[in-house]
Order: C-alpha cells, then structure tokens, then sequence
C-alpha cells in the first residue's frame, strides 16, 4: 500500500519527508521533518528566524495554521520615523517582526503529528551538522555579500566565510551552530506526555535560551541595512515570550467544482480567488493556454486583484477587510467589465462599499511611496534582474504531503534569509525581515503599528472537489506566487491538464504592481513572459500594450502539488523549473 506522496523545491527536504512517511508517520510529521530540512539546505530562501502559512486537511475538513509573527511592541511609527526612515528597508534588524516558523511547526507537530520531537528532527539535525551540498545560488548569495558580511556584520561572515572565504559550488557545507542549537532544545524537551515535550521545545525557543540571545542581540548590536545607516532592533524577549502560533479557518472561493482555500487577507492568497472570479471557467476552459487571448486575459485579471490587494489587505484581527464585497459576484462583475482587448497600466483598485475614502488614500499613497524603478526580484529569478548590482532579496519554499490515511499538508515557509539579517552568534540563524511590508505612514492598511501581522506574499493553496479529489500546491516567488499558482490552476481545473502538464506549461507574470519588498518599486505595464510561448503570442500581447520582457524557457515558477483521488491513489508533481533539485515522491 502507498503510504503517501511528498513533493517540495528540494529533493533533500523531500526525501527526509518521504522517510518519515515510510518510518509509518503522518503528513504532519513528515511536512516538520521536511520543513527544517529546508531550513538547512535552503538557507538563502528560509529560515528558523521565518514565518510559516500552511493549510492542512484532516478529518475532511481544512485549516490554516498561522505562523506568521506580528510586529514586536516597540515597532512604532514614530521610532522608525526618529531612525530617520521612510521606508522599512528590506535587510537588518528594524525589518523583523517575531518569529514564528519554529512555533508553527512545533504546533502541527504537537496537535496533528504521532511521531517524537527527536525523531522528526534527526535529518535536519544530522544534515546541519556532517554538512550538505550547497546549492550555487547560496553561494552565489553569499560571494555577493562577503564584502558586506565582513564589514557589517561578523557573526554573518564567521558562519558563511569559514576561513574567510565563500563556500565552494558542490562542496558540503556544515552550521555546527544551528545543530547544536536545535540539539540543546532537543535536550531541553523533557515532559510526561509527547505533547508536554513539544511544548518544551516551544519554551526553550520563545521562553528560553533561543529568546533571550535574540532579544540580546537585537538590543546590543546595530546593524547596517540598505537604508545607509546602522539600527539595533526593536525585537525583544518580552515580545518573543508572549508569541504563540494559531489556527484559522481557510477563505474559501468555488470554481468549477473545486472548493479553493487560502490564508485570510493577512496573506495576499484571497487575491487568487479574486483573479479566479474574473477568470470564469466556461471561458478560460475553451481559450488556448499558449494564445495571447488566454494571456492577456490573465495578466489584466491579475492587476486588478492585486490592485484590490495594495488597496484592502492587510491584518483582519486589527484592519477591516471586506472579502465579502471584494469576491461578491456583483464586485466580480463590474471588475471584469473593466477588461478590455488593450493592457489597462494604471493602478486601478476597484471601491467596496464605504471604502472609497480608503481607496482613494491608498491610491494616493501608492503613486507617492512606490517606485517606477523595476522590478524586484528573489533569489528564484535573480538571473532576470536588471540591476545585477542590488542586494540579493529572499525568497521561499514549498511543499506538499499527503499520507495514507488522507492527511494533506499544504506549506510555504519563508524569512530568515541568510542574507535579510545578521546571523546571531551561537544560534546559527538570523531573524527575518518580514516588517518591510508595512508602510510608514499613519492610517493605511498596511500601516505599522504594533502586535500586527503584515501582509505578508507566503500562500500555500489547498481545494478539493465535488467528485472527492483533494489537492495541495504552491510555489516561492513572491509576488508571484499567486500568479504562478492562478495560471496552473486555471489549466488544471478550467482546461482538464494533468499535474505535470499544468505545473510544466509556460508560465508569465506581471511586475506591474508595486512590489512587497523594498524599495516597494514596480514597471508599469511589465509582462514577463517565457520564450517557449508561440512568437505571435508574444507580438499580438506587445501589440496590445503590454511592456513585454521574454526570458528564456524555465526561468520562472518553481510549482509542487499532490493530488489525492476517491479511491486513495496518490500523485505528486514537481516542476522542472526546480533547478534547487525539488522532486516528487510516492512512498
């Protein structure tokens, strides 16, 4: 019997999950296990110091497990307008909120696993400590900064220049501290139940040691960030201490016989359910996937949700969003009216009902703080940047887990880049640099203000049928990660693609809206799209005034999935755009 599939952006991190699905686990052991296996061989994409969204499904029902930490107390308007700011930058220690993906995991782990602490732990552990191949783009990451590292921040250069060098493409690379950190909270799990273990790791790590360095470090160092200028952190014990990762129910969205279910708007998942409203299946279903028709439908239906998303989304537990209005079928279809045959480059939100004086702040906000300056772009497609000069940005991973009894896990975590923030001597890790999202000016959704989760792009996918498949996907990229997500599930649920075939189409993006991270810039109008779609695909979409950008074939999109069907029969996809060594696994 199979006892499960398992798919994520590295086949390390797969096969630790695949082992601990054949050891007779669950997916929410085998999703941990694989989840701090990424933290290891994934280090300029994710980190101990990060965030964690998943939505999982047991017991025929699905949840979203919010690991995302809010801001800490002493994150303030009025601080980082004194720190003479007017945006968060996107590096350094005023860019973090509390970390939560270490929390998250530990929970799923607590609630929903079977399997002990140091048992889910052992790959991650054995692969920090006797060392891993270092992929070439964390290499790259880290040649880029060394100068930097150096100079700015040592505990950064004592890790990743060991003997004052750059790690070597394909050689092992090891992080003695971080394995012995995670040994010294395996140490410190102790309890009479598996429940009371895992609490304690949850202890020594916000209530402990892990803490109390953190909040040390922040207070005690001021680090150089890309604002030019040297800031400790606002981050503190106190803050770590209050924090506990939680569950939420899914927003969920109908499309054509699937039940889609994303993060609230504290994430920018609803906006994949905005575009799908745009999108009718009827239509896209007869529309050929490689035809500018089918593209430009795509692209103009995306700017107007993620319009929707700069002008709305933010943190429900203290902003209101009105996701009822925002994915009514009336607000749907005037949007969709709004879709002509020729690119629409403005900025052009639609007006929810007794909203119009936010719309029209945040729209003023935007054309003053975002910046015409191009796109930005993570680590996944670093090779597509203009400006190879700017600092390499974070980015993210994924993965998916289904095990034999139905349990499926769908995760994206992200944060704690190796190169967003110093690396804190003795732990092994560095923080994450999520508050960049957030606005430094008073009274917009998106504004700072403390204990607020920002809106953050991390958006794991989970939907399930009418017929009773279940289907878990996802993918890094940012911004992207909804476009990249929109385009193969319309090709799997509207146009009836296999898995693979809709993970493995071309793929194309807009950078047409103002970006998440800093300096928050955008290109107008900015389509990029692969060059395996049809020359006159590409003519027609410049034709009709897109700003058009062809890359080579496989350059973005980093897309998993695992699909359950009725019987029980298993599949798993990974793209082969995974060029981090992602790979699919039927245990």
């Amino acid at each position: 019997m199979t006892k499960g599939a398992i798919s994520s952006t590295h086949a390390l991190a797969t096969q630790a999950g695949a082992d601990i699905l054949a050891a007779g686990g669950n997916a929410f052991d085998a999703a941990v296990a694989a989840g701090l296996v990424l933290q290891v061989v994934e280090p300029h994409l994710n980190g101990p110091g990060g965030d964690l969204p998943a939505i999982f499904w047991k017991d025929g029902k699905a949840q979203v497990l919010c690991a995302q930490g809010p801001t800490p107390a002493g994150a303030t308007i009025a601080h980082y307008k004194a720190e003479g700011l007017d945006l968060i930058p996107g590096d350094g220690l005023l860019a973090t909120v509390i970390p939560g993906a270490f929390d998250g995991w530990m929970l799923l782990l607590r609630d929903h696993g079977t399997m002990e602490l140091a048992d889910v732990m052992r790959a991650a552990i054995r692969l920090a400590d006797e060392g891993h191949p270092i992929l070439d783009r964390a290499v790259d990451t880290v040649a880029k900064l060394g100068d930097f590292f150096t100079q700015h921040w040592p505990g950064s250069a004592a890790l990743w220049l060991q003997g004052g060098v750059p790690p070597q493409k394909g050689g092992l690379f090891r992080n003695a501290d971080l394995a012995n950190t995670w040994r010294r909270i395996v140490d410190l799990a102790q309890g009479e139940t598996r429940e009371a273990r895992i609490d304690a790791a949850r202890d020594a790590f916000y209530r402990g040691f892990v803490a109390e360095a953190i909040g040390e470090f922040c207070a005690g160092f001021k680090a150089m960030d890309e604002s030019g200028t040297a800031h400790s952190g606002v981050l503190t014990a106190a803050d770590m201490a209050g924090y506990r990762a939680g569950y939420e129910a899914p927003l969920t969205y109908d499309y054509n016989g699937w039940t889609l279910a994303k993060t609230g708007p504290w994430g920018q998942g609803p906006v994949l359910a905005q575009a799908l409203s745009l999108l009718p299946a009827d239509v896209m279903a007869g529309i050929d996937t490689t035809s500018a028709d089918f593209v430009h439908l795509v692209i103009e239906a995306q700017k107007l949700a993620f319009a929707d998303r700069d002008t709305y989304y933010a943190d429900p537990a203290v902003v209101d969003v009105p996701m009822d209005a925002l994915l009514s079928d009336a607000y749907a279809s005037a949007r969709r009216a709004q879709i002509s045959d020729k690119a629409d480059n403005t900025l052009r939100p639609g007006t929810a009902p007794g909203f119009a004086a936010q719309v029209a702040a945040m729209a003023d906000a935007l054309e003053r703080l975002s910046r015409p300056e191009g796109a930005v772009y993570e680590p996944t497609m670093a090779h597509l940047a203009t400006d190879k000069g700017t600092i390499p940005r974070g980015d993210t991973v994924h993965l998916d887990v289904i095990d034999q009894w139905g349990n499926i896990v769908s995760a994206t975590p992200s944060g704690g880049w190796l190169q967003s923030s110093p690396t804190i001597p003795g732990l092994g890790f560095c923080l994450n640099s999520r508050a960049q999202m957030f606005w430094l000016e008073p009274d917009l959704p998106g504004s700072l203000a403390p204990g607020k989760r920002p809106r953050t792009t991390l958006s794991p996918s989970l939907a399930w049928h009418q017929d009773g498949r279940i289907l878990s996907f996802g993918t890094p990229g940012g911004d992207q990660q909804d476009q990249w997500q929109l385009l193969f599930f319309v090709r799997f649920a509207a146009q009836g693609l296999d898995l693979q075939a809709a993970l493995d189409a071309p793929m194309f993006h807009s950078t047409h809206m103002p970006a998440s991270f800093y300096p928050r810039s955008r290109e107008p109008g900015g389509l990029v799209a692969e060059g395996d779609l049809p020359d006159e695909t590409l003519e027609a979409l410049r034709a009709k005034g897109h700003v058009l950008r062809v890359v080579p074939k496989g350059s973005v999109g980093r897309l998993t999935a695992a699909l359950r069907h009725p019987d029980g029969r298993l599949e798993a996809a990974a793209t082969y755009r995974a060029t981090y060594g992602g790979a699919k696994v039927l245990v």
